[in-house]
């Protein structure tokens, strides 16, 4: 079976604008390949990000990290970290892990691999290149509205109304 597929657009370019900041990372470099920690089967492990310049409404922030290029109409949610304080701008690398003490209230959804934790890159082997958007939204409410049983959709639904501003990172990986 072929999975030869036009290449989907960028995902965040179709949602209502926002105004963008700024995240940065020791561990993924835009628009490149991420490093073994990030690839589900050599690390598993979330990438460090610290964000700046959010608007001054933000209350609180969602992390997300979502694969726009998985062979599903959905894409794949790899990691979201929902509530997190506005006065936290900066996640260490490992934050992603499986009940890691997250700041304030914030939690993580579970990840399209049924997990509340992060889910590092794993396309098929031999597909397209896959990019990763690490993505750090901030929120004009302290929370998102969500618990930690909501779907990713369900938290994407709410961010369409409760982003103040955006700010993105993307890696690349192909198998």
């Amino acid at each position: 079976m072929s999975l030869d597929r036009p290449v989907h657009p960028n995902p965040y370019d179709l949602l209502p604008v926002v105004p963008g900041f700024t995240v940065t990372s020791a561990d993924v470099a835009d628009g490149q390949p991420l490093k073994d920690d990030q690839v589900a089967a050599l690390g598993n492990t979330s990438p460090q990000l610290s964000w700046s310049g959010a608007p001054q409404s933000t209350k609180s922030y969602t992390v997300t990290c979502f694969d726009p290029d998985a062979p599903t109409p959905s894409g794949f949610w790899h990691w979201a970290l929902v509530d997190l304080p506005a006065d936290c701008t900066e996640l260490p690398t490992g934050a992603g892990a499986a009940g890691a003490v997250l700041p304030g209230g914030a939690f993580m959804l579970r990840n399209d691999g049924g997990q509340a934790a992060f889910m590092g890159a794993a396309p098929p082997p031999g597909d397209q290149v896959h990019r990763y958007f690490f993505v750090v939204h901030a929120v004009d409410q302290e929370s998102l509205g969500i618990d930690a049983e909501a779907s990713n959709a369900v938290m994407s639904f709410n961010l369409a109304f409760k982003t103040a501003g955006r700010a993105i990172l993307h890696g690349t990986y192909q198998h």
